[in-house]
């Protein structure tokens, strides 16, 4: 039985945005995000479905954390991998794409995980939102206000970038 995480009433809520490939190192990072986002008493918000989602899903889930999905279907369509098995709170947008703006202005910091188009439209979304944005292996974005991006090499750099911003 994993130990209880104690969330606060108003909690914080961290954005994990990557892709839906199952690379190994990155879907390990995923999951020690996810697992650490949770201990430290905050909410997990991802795109609830496979890949790197998943694995932030996991890990969160796996630490007795609370896990929002934001998902790109509606319920009278279901889309395979959404919900991810993890997700404890599943939204269901119907707007596919469009939920990248939920991704991106929801969260009091999002961390972003290798990834493509869809990591690069939410970094950019929540960059033009004040969203703080800590990128790990994430895609260059080469827009005004790119210099804002954290750029970090490991988990626990994201993990130390995240405990600042937060704690600011």
């Amino acid at each position: 039985m994993p130990e209880m995480i104690s969330i606060p009433r108003k909690p914080r809520i961290v954005g994990l945005m990557g892709s839906h490939a199952e690379e190994r190192e990155a879907w390990e990072q995923a999951r020690l995000l996810g697992e650490a986002i949770a201990r430290r008493g905050h909410v997990l918000l991802t795109g609830g479905g496979t890949g790197l989602m998943r694995a932030a899903s996991e890990g969160a889930h796996v630490a007795g954390g609370l896990v929002i999905g934001i998902l790109p279907n509606d319920r009278q369509r279901p889309m395979e991998g959404y919900p991810n098995e993890f997700v404890d709170i599943a939204v269901y947008t119907g707007m596919y794409e469009g939920r990248n703006v939920i991704n991106a202005k929801t969260p009091h910091c999002l961390i972003a995980l290798a990834g493509g188009a869809g990591t690069l439209s939410e970094i950019a979304l929540a960059l033009r939102a004040g969203t703080p944005v800590i990128a790990l292996n994430a895609p260059e974005v080469p827009l005004a206000g790119a210099e804002r991006i954290v750029r970090v090499a490991t988990v626990d750099a994201a993990l130390r970038a995240m405990d600042r911003i937060l704690a600011g």
